[in-house]
């Protein structure tokens, strides 16, 4: 029984599983980019990254070379070797741990397989670039709810000024419409005075 067992065998025995993933690790190494199917790709994630890690165990030359020597004995294969500890160690200096990226790429048309890509991080330029990009750019503005509310209530205030203002002009305007008739008044009693003024003329001619 195999309770308990999370290990995918990939349908291997121990042997024919790990020559394959040393296989697939050096590669990856060489090339930083390959397609397999998903199960492969995430045991191979699991099987080469611990070895990258060695990489950054450089305090002293004999540590050096003994990482050398542990990380050839799980690739057996030199350039795969110096190539890690060249120029993928240095890249990934600054990184703990995640060096490997799984993308999946979809169905196999022949065996309804999975396939998947996975690449190391830092050699991807795409998404490098975008990063470095994105660190370059200014932060955005960021505003507060506060000062939505205290915008709506100046907007409050002055909507209350223009409407009291309104309410004053109408009172002037009212004013001056019950001022006009007053006016009006004694000018149309005028006439009555010029009548008694034309009336005198008249007796005083008889």
């Amino acid at each position: 029984m195999r309770h308990g067992d999370k290990q995918n065998n990939l349908g291997r025995k121990k042997a024919h599983r790990d020559a394959l993933l040393s296989n697939l690790a050096a590669q990856l190494i060489t090339h930083k980019r390959i397609v397999t199917t998903l199960a492969k790709a995430k045991e191979l994630r699991k099987y080469v990254e611990p070895l990258i890690t060695k990489t950054k165990k450089n305090a002293s030359e004999a540590q050096i070379s003994h990482n050398h020597r542990l990380v050839f004995s799980f690739l057996q294969n030199k350039s795969a070797v110096k190539e890690l500890f060249t120029v993928v160690g240095p890249k990934i200096g600054d990184r703990p741990g995640g060096y490997t990226r799984i993308i999946k790429l979809g169905i196999r048309p022949g065996d309804n397989g999975e396939k998947a890509m996975i690449e190391l991080v830092d050699f991807n330029e795409v998404y490098g670039k975008s990063a470095a990009g994105s660190e370059n750019q200014e932060p955005a503005k960021r505003t507060r709810r506060s000062r939505s509310t205290a915008k709506k209530a100046t907007e409050e205030k002055e909507a209350q000024t223009t409407e009291s203002a309104i309410q004053d002009a109408e009172v002037v305007e009212e004013k001056a419409v019950t001022e006009a008739p007053a006016a009006e008044a004694p000018a149309q009693e005028a006439p009555k005075a010029d009548d008694t003024a034309s009336e005198a003329p008249a007796e005083e001619a008889k």
